[in-house]
């Protein structure tokens, strides 16, 4: 196994994990309870979204790095 066949596998990995954990957040739009004034009553934070979030963010600049560096070709082949 090359560098570059780890890198490619740890990107791909962050990319799944990406689309898992995109689909695990609470979905932020009010919707129609903002009508009744309701979106206040269910918008509390907890460690739990904290956590996804930085976890979240944590993945993206992972997939975001070696997608650069895998595209730019500083690796060997």
């Amino acid at each position: 196994m090359t560098v570059s066949n780890i890198v490619q596998g740890i990107w791909a990995a962050s990319a799944l994990g990406l689309i898992v954990l995109v689909l695990l957040h609470s979905p932020k739009g009010d919707g129609i309870g903002a009508i009744g004034g309701q979106a206040q009553l269910f918008s509390s934070t907890k460690s739990a979204e904290n956590t996804l979030n930085r976890v979240t963010w944590a993945l993206t600049v992972i997939f975001m790095g070696l997608t650069t560096v895998l595209s730019a070709g500083w690796l060997p082949k």
